[in-house]
């Protein structure tokens, strides 16, 4: 009977200690007063856009295929598009189309450096709808190649710098503004231009790139908009598994052809995914989103110590993003084998990409692989562009109470919450002269203009055009 009493006593301290987890998993008291408004030429900033949409600066991993006079192109209309930052700022062309910018302010140490790239990936025309390059405006939509990504974003710091300019705004301190052309065949344009910040000694305040966004219905029991702002990326593998055997005719295999062995590595890995780590970046978003969430989810998320088992079987069960926030992902993308039918190849390759949780690196993923396949005779290779995870930028921290400030003005009402961006970016590169790096594409995105990003029309409301200048022009007065 003293047993049964215990065990009841334990039962009951367990739902209080819960509760009253869950009781004071609030939000913050949110911030009283209205901003004040913010007025520009709007259709100036649409047609601007729509100019450097014009410009088709496809990137290629085979750079002959690139039309280097369309990158030229855009560099030479940008005096003509915002003729007050060509006359104040100071244009540094940097090697592999680097473009550096230098708004001088009143002080000049820890400047801020603001980014963006202006190559875009290759279309196939035969699925759009409309021209890819014409930047056809239809029912308050722009549509066209790269016009999210992220000419959408180089468009808005230029042209919140050429209004303030216009208006005799002068920054506190030194804005930078750094454009690459590369960065979607992970080209060298943002090393060169971080090697310059390095050779020039500068240490700056915080960097801000395209990454989250503020999108809706991305968290379980939340129903306001979110702005995610990235405080770190995942690093990338791209690697090789191979079986190598004497080959030789389909009518007599062996219990095990090199295909067959690959698949089964294949399924292993996939049967097991990497181990699940609730702290980071992905810890700090469930803290802060998680606030908002119903009483049901608050009760999981106040208490991830007990019920974090739940949220990894059903991030393991639906995949997607929110468990590749939480873990490393492998994902098997190409494969190779014989030429033919009836012939057994004497050499088979699978090749998986995967994205690294900051908790892992490029060797402790090879190593998780080997143990989880048991098998000597895949031979495993790492490509050369593979990335340790990028720095895990700080949150207690004015720079990201600057930028926060400036996404809650523009978005009234949205959530603010750090996260990690599961794609890589130019801005992992920034992490040698900075642990402020910050992730923010300064627009709010429906599921569709997500799904177009790289995709078939892509495309963007005229009004969410205006927000991201509105962004920057608010983000660079406080600056």
């Amino acid at each position: 009977m003293v047993a049964l009493y215990i065990v009841l006593a334990l039962i009951a301290a367990f739902i209080a200690v819960v509760l009253i987890r869950t009781a004071r998993f609030k939000p913050p008291a949110e911030k009283g007063g209205e901003p004040e408004p913010v007025s520009f030429d709007k259709d100036g900033a649409v047609a601007a856009l729509q100019e450097l949409v014009r410009c088709r600066t496809v990137s290629f991993y085979d750079h002959s295929l690139e039309d280097d006079a369309e990158f030229e192109k855009l560099v030479s209309l940008l005096p003509k598009l915002y003729p007050e930052v060509a006359r104040v700022c100071t244009l540094i062309r940097l090697p592999d189309r680097g473009l550096l910018y230098k708004w001088e302010g009143e002080e000049h140490d820890e400047p801020v450096i603001l980014m963006s790239h202006y190559d875009v990936v290759p279309v196939n025309e035969e699925g759009w709808t409309k021209p890819p390059f014409d930047a056809v405006i239809e029912d308050g939509v722009l549509y066209g190649r790269g016009c999210v990504d992220t000419k959408l974003t180089l468009n808005g710091i230029l042209f919140a710098a050429n209004h303030l300019i216009a208006q005799g705004f002068k920054p506190k301190k030194d804005i930078y503004f750094a454009f690459s052309g590369g960065e979607e065949v992970n080209g060298l344009g943002a090393v060169h231009i971080v090697d310059w910040f390095k050779e020039q000694g500068i240490t700056p305040a915080f960097v801000l790139d395209e990454g989250g966004a503020v999108v809706e219905k991305i968290f379980p029991g939340v129903s306001r908009p979110c702005a995610l702002i990235g405080i770190a990326e995942k690093g990338l593998m791209n690697v090789e598994f191979r079986v190598s055997s004497p080959g030789g005719h389909s009518s007599a295999p062996k219990p095990h052809t090199p295909i067959g062995i690959l698949s089964r590595a294949c399924v292993r890995l996939e049967n097991r995914p990497f181990k699940m780590r609730l702290a980071g970046p992905a810890a700090k978003m469930f803290d802060t989103l998680g606030r908002y969430s119903t009483f049901a989810y608050r009760l999981i998320f106040a208490n991830l110590w007990c019920f974090g088992g739940i949220i990894n079987m059903l991030a393991k069960k639906s995949g997607g993003e929110m468990n590749a926030m939480m873990r490393t992902t492998v994902a098997f993308t190409m494969a190779s084998g014989s030429q033919a039918p009836n012939v057994i190849p004497p050499s088979a390759a699978f090749v998986a990409n995967m994205r690294l949780n900051p908790h892992d690196t490029i060797d402790s993923a090879v190593a998780y692989i080997k143990k989880v396949i048991k098998d000597d005779t895949v031979q495993i290779t790492v490509g050369k562009e593979s990335m340790n995870p990028s720095v895990i930028s700080e949150t207690d921290c004015p720079a990201w109470e600057t930028i926060a400030q400036a996404v809650a003005d523009t978005w009234r009402g949205c959530i603010v919450s750090p996260y990690l961006m599961v794609a890589c970016s130019d801005s992992r590169h920034y992490g040698r002269i900075s642990n402020r790096v910050y992730r923010f594409s300064a627009a709010d995105l429906t599921a569709d203009e997500r799904s177009g990003i790289h995709g078939n029309d892509e495309h963007i409301r005229l009004d969410v055009i205006y927000r991201t200048v509105e962004f920057f022009i608010r983000l660079m007065q406080k600056c």
